[in-house]
């Protein structure tokens, strides 16, 4: 089954945005009765717009104004918006940094939306904005071809914004495949990275930042976690991409600071000044929530982990590697414990429980780390800890333990096709868990993706755990220990998946922001 080819261009579908400001001023009665317009003070959506968490009958629509506005979403099934259908009114006030999102419901499935935001000014609520429009693809009832990219890391180790070389190419690049959706793997934003205005490469050449006050310190402050996603909306490409795509997201570690857990000690961290983890992560996970299109859990309104579903081809569990968690130590501890938790009972049990109701053909993880590459960290006491899951060959120890009674659980409650896509290590690999390698054994085969990042440093590769007998079918990174590649070195990535409705196959593909296909394969499910 072919995809629909996406119309109209994005050059006319961006312009239309203006026309169709002329035509609504002109509605008669209620909300929208005719309007002043004074070009020179008027709100304006400052960001762009975006969507998230799509599903058969719903979409999270957000934007931000640039002063205390009412905002209106209207989605229409046309361009020309003939029909609209017109969500309640949301205020945008300085509370939430003059950010709104509402859940648009009772979508039809499969289905192109236009959606536009419009403002009124709250100071004067007869000053009306020129709206913007995006648009997104509802997910399907029934059975049709998906594709979807996911990568992570964005702005990081000080390579912003360089307009000279096309600002954050890479968005652009995924933008070109029109995929259903995006996956944010996690470092949406890097709120402990500090950039310069200017940095000189080896070949001699200058990348050029653009920066915001906020960029040039670590965030602390509410204020300055919210810039850091202020920053990565003010790159075209990401603008661009995200009123047209769905961006699915997680967090990380950089959301808040490196390899933080509720322990992360700051004590000797000189660039901060406050030195409470627990207060810094929750002014960012408060920034995140605002800037981010995730839908809102009532019961927990913080929480990151949820499953998004997308048919009878493919659900999409996303997990949360850094709220639950214990403090990172050596990671060998022979029973689980208070340090060995990595995503806590809650999320575990819901883990369990969801894939166990599941009922589409493909079980895709979402995870904000991998399962077996070691990632080190250095601990407070000077000593060499773990930052992941893997901890060293041999047997499962630490949170190695979480993992292995997971894995354990999908094997004995027959829980077919599952895949793991994350990013976190800044390359892009393939690996292959095989238990016949393994030594722990009481699982079944499956894969896990890495790619990444999409803009920012480019390090690796990392060492391989045998604990889960992962094989290295694929991998792309630096040569030669080289660390922090600039984007211009060409060693940035993401991954492509795509499902076909006929036979039910998977296709993965890596690729680097050119759009080489660097690796490709084809996953038959098991559908008995």
């Amino acid at each position: 089954m072919s995809r629909p080819v996406l119309s109209p261009s994005r050059r006319r579908f961006l312009a239309g945005a203006t026309a169709a400001g002329g035509a609504l001023a002109l509605m008669p009665g209620g909300l929208f009765a005719p309007r002043i317009s004074r070009a020179a003070d008027r709100p304006v959506l400052t960001h762009g717009l975006q969507s998230g968490d799509v599903g058969p009958d719903r979409a999270v629509l957000w934007t931000r104004a640039d002063r205390p506005a009412k905002v209106v979403f209207e989605w229409s099934t046309t361009e020309s918006f003939r029909e609209v259908n017109r969500l309640p009114a949301l205020d945008a006030l300085p509370e939430s940094d003059f950010t709104v999102k509402i859940l648009a419901e009772g979508l039809p499935a499969d289905q192109e939306i236009f959606y536009r935001a419009r403002t009124m000014d709250l100071a004067e609520i007869n000053v009306e904005g020129e709206p913007l429009v995006g648009r997104l693809r509802t997910a399907p009832a029934s059975l049709r071809d998906i594709s979807f990219v996911w990568s992570g890391d964005t702005a990081g180790q000080g390579w912003g914004i360089d307009e000279s070389r096309g600002g954050m190419k890479g968005y652009a690049t995924m933008h070109g495949h029109r995929p259903d959706f995006f996956i944010h793997s996690g470092d949406n934003v890097y709120a402990d990275g500090p950039m310069k205005e200017e940095v000189e490469l080896p070949d001699g050449s200058v990348w050029k930042n653009v920066m915001i006050e906020e960029k040039a310190k670590v965030a602390e402050t509410l204020e300055e976690f919210r810039g850091q996603y202020k920053y990565n909306l003010m790159d075209r490409n990401v603008r661009e991409m995200y009123a047209e795509v769905p961006v699915l997201t997680q967090w990380d570690d950089h959301e808040v600071t490196n390899n933080w857990s509720s322990v992360k000690a700051l004590a000797a961290d000189e660039r901060y000044g406050v030195k409470s983890i627990e207060l810094l992560a929750a002014r960012a996970a408060r920034a995140f929530h605002e800037y981010m299109p995730i839908a809102t859990t009532f019961a927990e309104p913080q929480r990151v982990y949820r499953k998004v579903p997308y048919g009878p081809l493919l659900d999409v569990f996303f997990l949360d590697m850094r709220t639950y968690r214990g403090p990172n130590t050596a990671n060998d501890q022979g029973e689980e414990g208070s340090e060995t938790v990595f995503l806590g009972t809650e999320q575990l049990d819901w883990l369990k429980r969801e894939l166990t109701a599941s009922r589409a053909t493909w079980k895709v993880i979402a995870a904000d780390m991998p399962i077996g590459l070691i990632v080190n960290d250095k601990l407070a006491d000077g000593s060499t800890g773990s930052e992941a899951i893997a901890q060293g060959h041999g047997e499962p120890l630490g949170r190695e333990l979480e993992i292995a009674g997971l894995l354990s659980f999908i094997k004995h409650a027959n829980v077919k096709n599952v895949v793991w896509l994350t990013a976190d290590v800044h390359y892009t690999a393939a690996h292959y868990y095989n238990p016949d390698k393994a030594r722990f054994q009481d699982f079944a085969p499956f894969w896990e993706f890495v790619s990444g990042p999409i803009h920012a440093g480019t390090f690796g590769p990392n060492e391989l755990d045998d604990t889960f007998g992962p094989e290295l079918r694929f991998v792309k990174a630096p040569e030669d220990g080289q660390v922090n590649l600039p984007p211009s070195a060409g060693l940035q990535f993401f991954g492509q998946v795509d499902i076909a409705a006929d036979t039910r196959v998977m296709t993965v593909t890596l690729r680097d922001t050119d759009d080489t296909a660097l690796w490709s394969t084809d996953i038959e499910p098991e559908l008995a």
